[in-house]
């Protein structure tokens, strides 16, 4: 990886040499994390070094729609200008499953001015981590990604089940860290680290959750934005290869009614750049104020900021009291049902775990939310809550309850605009409503079954 991070335009030549690439993926996240972008021979990539796209491509909704008119085009010109995307060759990764060699490079958005397109999910992210930079700061991330594996379906009217293992059997009750279970889907797994491993994604421990077909895969810590790329990659990659073992991969927050959902969980700290020493730790090794205060920031602001990381109307359905998601932003010491844990460490390894990221997450949108929320609380010095040490599903909800109260909280909250930028959050805020309005034109079961006949 150390090699990749540093790579330089000749240096991504050379890898390319190398192992004969005759195509190459140009890859864009969009805001929901969908790889939009074009494939370009071998030749036409080396002589471009980058691409046009419509601004709108990274800016579109779940559903592949635009708003019809508003504040979002007082960002995104009506008259859909191009933007200039340009390789980042540190993300160059070979892409397994191809037939032919084929390359998948991820591309950073500019304006035309050469200035970074400030909706693009990447330009979030960078904008944030250098913030922390300005400050002498390196965040340091982990994030843990919980998904679920389901039989193949292509009715959206069907409910999702768990899909059969080796054993011709599909699981029916909860296997929470079965090696078993875990075991039952060995040739997918195996396939899935082999992928990993020529992608040089660097993931670390696998383990079967609490729901039926629930894994959770762990990332080594490392910087936002490289790991923001991992868990980018790491999706496509998962979904590849669920549906080539004849499978659907899922992080959908709640895809299956009475089963637990499906988090992403982010550990976080701070280095400090000139010594590289953890500064949530003094050095007596107790906690410092800068941990105190960056826990102040998440609780402060993370109930603005949910639409960010609750993205859709289904997110929101995880969030649940005794659902092994958190209800509410409580902090304490190696506690599972607070939204913001710190697990036992060595001082050198004291972080904050944020447990309110659900895995439907855009995972740069993720990071880039709970560094801001941590960064706001260290430049406002903010004190938290006194430690929670008993049972946080017994206290009050403290999140909003829907996607529409979520933008909501979200537009009123300007401190956020100020850190992620006025027009990401114009621009996501609008996105995201007319998702909601498109979602509340569908009827659902529920309401046929206890209302047709009923009121």
């Amino acid at each position: 990886m150390s090699e990749l991070k540093n790579m330089t335009f000749n240096d991504l030549e050379q890898w390319l040499n190398e192992r004969r690439v005759t195509e190459v993926e140009c890859l864009v996240p969009d805001l929901t994390g969908v790889a939009r972008g074009k494939i370009l021979p071998r030749a036409k990539f080396t002589e471009d070094r980058g691409m046009r796209l419509p601004q709108a491509i990274v800016a579109m909704g779940v559903t592949g729609q635009f708003p019809e008119n508003g504040p979002y085009y007082d960002v995104i010109e009506p008259t859909d200008r191009d933007m200039q995307l340009r390789p980042d060759p540190s993300t160059v990764r070979i892409v397994p499953w191809a037939t032919d060699p084929t390359a998948q490079v991820i591309h950073d958005c500019f304006d035309h001015q050469g200035k970074l397109v400030p909706f693009a999910p990447r330009s979030v992210l960078r904008r944030v981590c250098d913030l922390f930079a300005a400050e002498g700061l390196q965040p340091i991330v982990a994030p843990e990604l919980e998904f679920y594996l389901t039989a193949r379906n292509t009715d959206p009217n069907t409910l999702l089940k768990a899909p059969i293992g080796r054993s011709g059997r599909a699981e029916t009750s909860r296997q929470a860290y079965s090696i078993d279970a875990v075991n039952e889907f060995d040739p997918l797994f195996e396939e899935i680290y082999d992928y990993c491993e020529k992608m040089e994604l660097n993931v670390d421990t696998l383990i079967h959750e609490v729901g039926a077909g629930q894994m959770e895969i762990n990332f080594f810590h490392n910087q936002p934005l490289g790991l923001a790329d991992e868990v980018f990659f790491f999706k496509r990659t998962v979904r590849e290869a669920a549906l080539r073992h004849d499978m659907y991969a899922t992080f959908m927050a709640k895809p299956i009614a009475g089963e637990p959902g499906s988090a992403m969980h982010v550990h976080q700290s701070l280095v400090d750049v000139q010594t590289g020493k953890n500064v949530f730790s003094k050095d007596d090794g107790s906690a410092s104020e800068m941990f105190m205060h960056y826990i102040g920031g998440l609780q402060r602001y993370i109930p603005a900021a949910m639409a960010l990381v609750a993205p859709y109307v289904n997110s929101y359905r995880r969030l649940t009291r005794h659902s092994a998601a958190p209800i509410n932003i409580e902090w304490g010491y190696d506690n599972r049902s607070v939204g913001i844990r710190s697990p036992i460490s060595e001082p050198s390894a004291r972080r904050v775990e944020n447990r309110v990221i659900g895995s439907d997450a855009n995972p740069y949108v993720a990071m880039a939310m709970t560094l801001a929320c941590g960064y706001l609380g260290i430049k406002n010095k903010i004190q938290p809550k006194p430690e929670m040490k008993g049972d946080a599903y017994l206290s009050p909800y403290a999140l909003p309850r829907s996607l529409g109260e979520a933008l909501d909280w979200l537009r009123r909250e300007s401190d956020l605009h100020e850190v992620l930028g006025k027009e990401f959050i114009t621009v996501y805020s609008e996105i995201k409503e007319l998702e909601f309005e498109e979602f509340m034109k569908v009827i659902s079961p529920w309401e046929r079954e206890h209302l047709l006949l009923h009121v």
